[in-house]
């Protein structure tokens, strides 16, 4: 259905793809895997009209083919559903379908009424509870991720490269995204597929291709790999996520939090009476399903709902008030989004501005050198593949994003980190650096609250973990009660 031959992208400093050689088998689920910084994008990209002035060529039903934009690869009936959502805030959801796709009446008029049945039959499948009227910008992550598949199932197209679909989905999502994709497949619609989820790609794929540092490495029927050759591939050598040995929790408290609300006084509140305790070097997790109240509890925490939020909160032993991110700055909290996108960088400004950002004191005369300084620090630290600390970070992979959001905060010295899906896509060796830093900065004494939705890794990395469901606390696990299947069952609504 679709092939690439010898196909080379070049920017300024970076070889991004190498003499590619790829084939997507028609009516197949074909993973793409790689580490971050692989290619993989950047080859999603030029396969949907983003990309020009690559070399090499792209071959669909075995005819040579080139696209000016992405209107020309739409047309040719490919669809891309983007990591980074390529989606505007300040649309409705309707509007956000059918752009460029409009439904006119015989008078050449909007027909609103037919664009909102399909939209709301749309919704319906992939599962969002919206009016076709909402405002895309105020959907959760989870929420916007489920409209941009929503609008490749409203494409109609033959081929569907998925740039990590499933990086903010529950498991019950997942699903049912899975069984739109059997039955894209049953419609012989050839599916492009990249997710760092190995579980998740040996359920789904049929086919594998690996990319590595720009250059195909291997390729193959699922069926006949295994996780660790695939890892093999991506990084050259085995790597093996260890879980922590030993817990480096500390007996001083580091915040303790009591009666924390969050919503308006007439309305049900999206967290109730929230209460618990986390020491110096604990690494408390934080658990839940989609709508849990995860990412408002942090949120909270860090100063970001003060007119909505009440709560008693001590930090260090002393009681203090956090009414802004600049008051919780200021007790030396750190906050990593989830969305680093939206909320953790500025994409169009490079590394050394980014680092540097939280860091800077009002009254502070600016001083480059001293930033530049702090930002090259950081980059080596963290090992951050970029040309240099000059470069934009709107042209890093996330995963070197994501280290990129780490370490401006960890340049604030904090004695709490907040973080929110801290792997949110990004590939396994990314992952397994994250998850060594985690450890180091804990037994440094720092105290990390992280929410996940993985829990292989929440398992693995957290001395105790809070569940959550609507809003409230419903569980404390640790020991040997912290496992796969407690978490889900305390994760789910009482009935």
């Amino acid at each position: 259905m679709l092939a690439v031959h010898n196909l080379t992208m070049e920017f300024p400093g970076v070889k991004a793809l190498d003499a590619v050689n790829l084939s997507f088998q028609a009516g197949k689920v074909n993973a793409l895997l790689g580490e971050n910084g692989a290619g993989k994008s950047t080859l999603l990209k030029i396969l949907s009209g983003v990309n020009q002035g690559y070399q090499g060529e792209i071959r669909l039903l075995d005819q040579v083919i080139t696209f000016a934009d992405t209107k020309a690869s739409q047309a040719a009936g490919i669809a891309i559903i983007h990591q980074e959502l390529n989606l505007f805030p300040n649309l409705s959801i309707c509007e956000n379908l059918f752009l460029g796709k409009e439904i006119t009446n015989s008078w050449g008029l909007l027909d609103r009424a037919a664009m909102d049945r399909i939209c709301v039959e749309l919704l319906a499948e992939v599962g969002v509870n919206a009016s076709p009227a909402t405002l895309v910008g105020e959907l959760k992550l989870s929420e916007q991720q489920l409209v941009e598949i929503a609008k490749a199932l409203h494409s109609q197209a033959s081929v569907i490269l998925m740039d990590e679909p499933t990086s903010a989905l529950s498991d019950q999502e997942i699903d049912r995204l899975h069984a739109l994709i059997r039955r894209w497949q049953a419609e012989g619609k050839t599916i492009v597929y990249i997710s760092h989820k190995m579980e998740e790609l040996f359920r789904i794929s049929e086919y594998f291709h690996v990319l590595r540092d720009g250059k195909s490495i291997a390729a193959g029927e699922m069926k006949d790999t295994s996780e660790e050759a695939l890892i093999a591939f991506m990084v050259g050598r085995n790597v093996i996520i260890e879980p922590k040995a030993e817990s480096f929790a500390r007996e001083a408290l580091a915040i303790e939090v009591k009666a924390l609300t969050l919503g308006a006084s007439d309305a049900k509140p999206r967290l109730h009476n929230i209460q618990f305790k986390a020491h110096q070097g604990e690494i408390l997790g934080l658990y839940g399903l989609m709508g849990a109240g995860r990412t408002e509890l942090l949120e909270t925490l860090f100063g970001m709902h003060a007119s909505e939020a009440s709560m008693d909160i001590q930090i260090h032993g002393k009681p203090c008030s956090i009414q802004c991110p600049g008051d919780a700055i200021g007790h030396q909290i750190a906050f990593v989004t989830e969305d680093r996108k939206k909320d953790g960088l500025v994409m169009n400004q490079d590394l050394a501005f980014n680092i540097s950002l939280p860091s800077l004191h009002l009254g502070d005369w600016l001083q480059a050198d001293k930033d530049a300084e702090l930002a090259e620090k950081y980059r080596q630290d963290l090992r951050i593949k970029s040309a240099s600390i000059e470069q934009l970070c709107g042209k890093l992979s996330g995963g070197n994003q994501q280290k990129v959001i780490l370490a401006k905060w960890l340049a604030t010295k904090p004695t709490i980190l907040l973080l929110d899906e801290p792997t949110r896509g990004i590939d396994i060796q990314a992952k397994d650096e994250i998850y060594q830093l985690m450890k180091q900065i804990a037994a440094e004494g720092t105290c990390i609250l992280f929410a996940s939705s993985e829990i292989p890794e929440i398992v693995a990395l957290a001395d105790r973990v809070l569940v959550m469901c609507q809003g409230q606390i419903q569980a404390e696990l640790t020991g040997s009660h912290l496992n796969a299947s407690n978490l889900l069952k305390e994760a789910l609504p009482i009935l």
